[in-house]
């Protein structure tokens, strides 16, 4: 039941990143095709600005829980099993600690940006608190995901983020293109 729900968070992270990532589009189409007919969209950039942090931030979780996080394999994958277990552990611990520590810093700015009242000095005044949203709780889902990746390898279970070692050079091939490298 956990199960389902922590997976559920993430996959609606990643779509709600998806949406914030769709209105960037949108505005920038806006701005762009209002410009000659002279319609303006007031605080346009400063609208992007914000749907662009809440991408980045919100599709956080969703990407490392799906393997898509850029790691760096070299060193891990010439370890035999055991040792890499220990290390998966190692790096997860240390992710987890950087990730507490910026959610929790995140979200406390979000936080006393609603307790004073602290309003935007664009355009359009907007309390800040609303767009550090996308911010801090994208943060605090990846620090949820990384807890949760972290007591799975302790149980000793390989890391779900990480898929299994092609077999031919066909998988290979299908992996890169899949992943659009």
């Amino acid at each position: 039941m956990l199960r389902l729900f922590l997976d559920r968070v993430y996959l609606f992270s990643g779509y709600l990143a998806g949406v914030f990532l769709i209105a960037i589009f949108v505005l920038m189409m806006l701005l762009s095709a209002g410009r000659p007919l002279g319609i303006n969209i007031p605080a346009g950039d400063d609208f992007i600005s914000w749907c662009m942090a809440a991408t980045a931030f919100l599709g956080l979780a969703h990407t490392f829980k799906h393997g898509e996080m850029i790691r760096v394999g070299l060193l891990i994958d010439r370890l035999n099993d055991n040792v890499r277990h220990y290390v998966e552990i190692a790096a997860l611990l240390v992710g987890t600690g950087f990730i507490g520590f910026f959610a929790w810093h995140a979200a406390i700015m979000t936080w006393q940006s609603w307790k004073f009242s602290d309003i935007s000095q664009g355009v359009i005044a907007v309390p800040l608190w609303i767009p550090q949203l996308g911010y801090s709780s994208g943060l605090v889902i990846l620090f949820i995901a990384f807890v949760d990746e972290l007591i799975h390898v302790l149980r000793g279970f390989a890391p779900r983020y990480e898929l299994p070692k092609p077999e031919s050079a066909e998988e290979i091939v299908e992996r890169a293109i899949q992943s659009g490298v």
